[in-house]
């Protein structure tokens, strides 16, 4: 299957201004170096603690951020991208490169480029309470990315609108309200609308159902799985709940840190995790059975600072399987099985 979204070597640094001339004196890692494929109509799942840049990637991929370093490609071919990194090895000032990098390369887009773009790759937040305009109408809400993109107004968006939005399990009698009126999970609904009435190819999903209570949220994935199948979407799906990420990942990410330490499908990660960290937070999934207790050794230390973060491997001061090897060089990606990536030294040497 080939893959829709390509990131490689994916950074970006918040910076920390302090002293009498305030000035940039250190800077916060949310994302540095993240490589990445995420297939066509699959739904990539990437989980997390909190603060371990989940959220930073996904809008960085969508260029609601601008990337500190590294490369993302949208619906590339492969020769392009191929051809692109070996000349970012062997001769990185040459023209080429920068038109190639123009053309394909979404960390370099602006202006129109990048307004094009938006129809194409589209994002549902966490809370829809703040991310809905108290102000405006749901026809206008849901309408405000046509008349954006100059798709339609007036009465085509309207029609467009009404679509999407019985699509999604709301009607006309909701057109005329406001966000307030509406439960948790029909706002929910509603910032779906929004994200889908332009017919987007890629979906970045931020810990959608987080702000639900178990009912609405069981409905929610199945109303994503369904409009995936209708609109042959693809789904960054971001959560730090594992059994949700479990119940419609198609493969899944382990995200420490600022680093992705283990690449792998659904079924192996939760069933037989490779990396020490992965395995911690599998084992942290509580069972459903109180007559049940899963025996489990927490992990050691704390999360160190994303502005200071260890050298080498960044979870090697918690691991238990560190060697010296560790504290000074950062492990690759390494395939260890089919499909099945884990950043480890310890592993790539069994």
């Amino acid at each position: 299957m080939s893959s829709l979204i390509f990131v490689r070597n994916l950074k970006k640094y918040y910076p920390i201004i302090g002293g009498i001339f305030k000035r940039r004196i250190a800077s916060v890692k949310a994302v540095d170096g993240v490589t990445l494929a995420i297939r066509r109509r699959e739904t990539f799942g990437l989980v997390g603690e909190s603060g371990c840049g989940k959220t930073t990637l996904g809008k960085t991929i969508l260029r609601l951020l601008k990337p500190d370093g590294g490369n993302i490609f949208f619906g590339a071919p492969q020769e392009v991208i191929n051809e692109i990194i070996e000349l970012e090895k062997t001769n990185p000032k040459s023209k080429r490169l920068k038109k190639m990098r123009e053309e394909y390369d979404l960390a370099t887009f602006s202006g129109e480029k990048l307004l094009e773009l938006r129809r194409r790759m589209q994002i549902v937040y966490q809370d829809p309470t703040t991310s809905l305009d108290p102000r405006m109408l749901v026809k206008d809400i849901v309408a405000e990315p046509l008349v954006a993109q100059g798709i339609a107004k007036g009465e085509e968006a309207k029609k467009l609108v009404l679509e999407i939005l019985e699509r999604v399990g709301l009607g006309e009698q909701h057109l005329y309200r406001f966000p307030h009126e509406f439960s948790g999970g029909q706002r929910q609904r509603i910032a779906i609308a929004r994200a889908l009435v332009c017919r987007p190819e890629f979906v970045v999903l931020d810990e959608p159902t987080s702000s639900v209570d178990v009912s609405v949220r069981a409905q929610l994935l199945n109303l994503f799985k369904d409009l995936q199948k209708e609109f042959d979407l693809t789904y960054l799906f971001i959560s730090h709940d594992l059994s949700v990420v479990e119940c419609i990942s198609d493969r899944v990410a382990i995200m420490y840190l600022g680093k992705i330490v283990e690449l792998a499908p659904t079924y192996k990660i939760f069933k037989s995790p490779l990396h020490p960290y992965a395995q911690a937070l599998i084992e942290s999934v509580p069972i459903p059975d109180p007559t049940k207790r899963k025996e489990r050794a927490p992990l050691s230390g704390e999360v160190p600072s994303p502005v200071n973060p260890p050298a080498g491997c960044r979870f090697h001061p918690r691991c238990p399987l560190a060697m010296d090897v560790c504290k000074k060089e950062e492990p690759p990606m390494t395939e260890i099985e089919k499909d099945h990536y884990v950043a480890c030294f310890a592993l790539m040497k069994r």
